[in-house]
């Protein structure tokens, strides 16, 4: 079972970091958290594990309403948010990744059909801004 929607891009990093917040804005997600995985293997491993992970940005993306309705239906739903997306550029790529949990693998734990129907919408609503942001800024070489 696969447990990412998966896009790539021709797009620098801080680019797509961007423009994949943008896009997901537009399905009505904030950025909760951003956690910079180069820079903490910088610090707490050193450059050398830095400089071979490449960039690497673990942003925490959260839909307010639907995290509500979720907390409402099932309060210990909360360890598994916000929803995870990851920029990524590994040292000598030429294309940019950008990776979203996919929500159903969040939910096998809980048997509440509220729930279930709220992973529905959020994983509609963050593929949706996957998708968007592969379609405005695929290239030629994409299609």
């Amino acid at each position: 079972m696969s447990y990412a929607h998966t896009v790539t891009v021709a797009l620098p990093f801080q680019e797509a970091v961007q423009k994949i917040k943008e896009s997901l804005a537009e399905q009505g997600f904030g950025i909760l958290s951003e956690i910079n995985v180069r820079s903490t293997f910088d610090a707490k491993l050193g450059h050398p594990s830095a400089e071979a992970l490449g960039e690497y940005l673990i942003l925490g993306a959260c839909n307010p309403a639907l995290a509500q309705r979720a907390l409402t239906a099932e309060p210990d739903m909360g360890v598994l948010l916000p929803c995870n997306v990851v920029v990524r550029r590994a040292v000598e790529a030429t294309r940019t990744v950008v990776q979203a949990i996919d929500v159903q693998t969040m939910v096998q734990l809980s048997d509440n059909p509220q729930v279930h129907e709220v992973a529905d919408e959020a994983d509609t609503l963050l593929n949706a801004a996957l998708r968007s942001f592969e379609a405005q800024h695929a290239t030629p070489l994409d299609n």
